[in-house]
């Protein structure tokens, strides 16, 4: 799907990426409270498989009626009918962002672009290699010594741009390839985003919000620095302005 299929209501700097909430939460009243307490500070809430298989469509029902844009995180990979159902899934319920792995290959990434369809404000994205890996935890999981996660991430947006799909998912560090390489008909969405001295928990290739920002993300995600913190909204605001800090700063082509 064009990567103009979606349009930006974002109140944040021209040319800020959009800031997704993951609600990596329990359970439905354990969401709805978080949201309830970041109400009109995020761009996005992403639902994933925790919270998905826990409540599934209530949840984005809910979302969709308090007029949140939803993304959908189940990483799909399976056979291209099985994947382009969900995506067909998937939008008719109202997610405006779904994934799946890009690995799965370039019939099942057309598969899905083709379920998602033309008539409805969302796209697909690809993750690449997850943000928990390292060049030794991909060697293992491939069966390659330590593989070059970077060139694996090009690789990947390459057959992802190929099917045409609205973006892919991948760490702040391969920002300053993918981001020139593509523009905007690629666009990148940066998981695993933490304010500076925060934790990594298992996340292994992190970048702050600025850092993100000033390479060009598309969007970047926030879970724990926001939904653990004290003070959930407060760590929000914390992360809109260390965005706006990198926005002010351009594209930097390092993070």
């Amino acid at each position: 799907m064009p990567a103009s299929a979606l349009s930006s209501r974002s109140a944040g700097a021209p040319g800020a990426p959009r800031v997704i909430v993951a609600l990596d939460l329990p359970d439905f009243a354990t969401a709805t409270a978080m949201v309830d307490r970041l109400d009109g500070q995020a761009d996005f809430f992403k639902v994933g498989l925790e919270l998905f298989t826990a409540d599934g469509p209530r949840i984005v029902d809910w979302l969709s009626l308090r007029g949140a844009d939803v993304f959908i995180d189940l990483k799909g990979h399976d056979i291209p009918n099985t994947v382009a159902g969900l995506a067909r899934s998937a939008t008719a319920q109202g997610a405006r962002l779904i994934t799946v792995h890009a690995s799965g290959g370039l019939a099942m990434l057309r598969a899905a672009v083709d379920g998602a369809g033309s008539q409805v404000d969302g796209g697909i994205l690809a993750v690449t290699v997850l943000t928990s890996m390292d060049a030794d935890a991909l060697g293992e999981a491939w069966g390659r010594p330590s593989p070059d996660v970077a060139a694996e991430v090009r690789r990947l947006a390459a057959l992802a741009h190929e099917a045409g799909v609205h973006g892919v998912v991948a760490s702040g560090e391969e920002l300053p390839t993918l981001v020139p390489t593509y523009g905007a008909s690629l666009r990148v969405l940066v998981p695993g985003v933490r304010l500076s001295g925060g934790a990594t928990h298992d996340q292994r290739r992190v970048v702050t919000p600025s850092a993100a920002a000033a390479a060009g993300a598309s969007y970047v995600v926030v879970g724990r620095a926001v939904t653990a913190a004290a003070d959930p909204a407060a760590a929000m605001a914390a992360v809109h302005a260390d965005v706006a800090r990198g926005v002010a700063e351009g594209v930097t082509g390092t993070v």
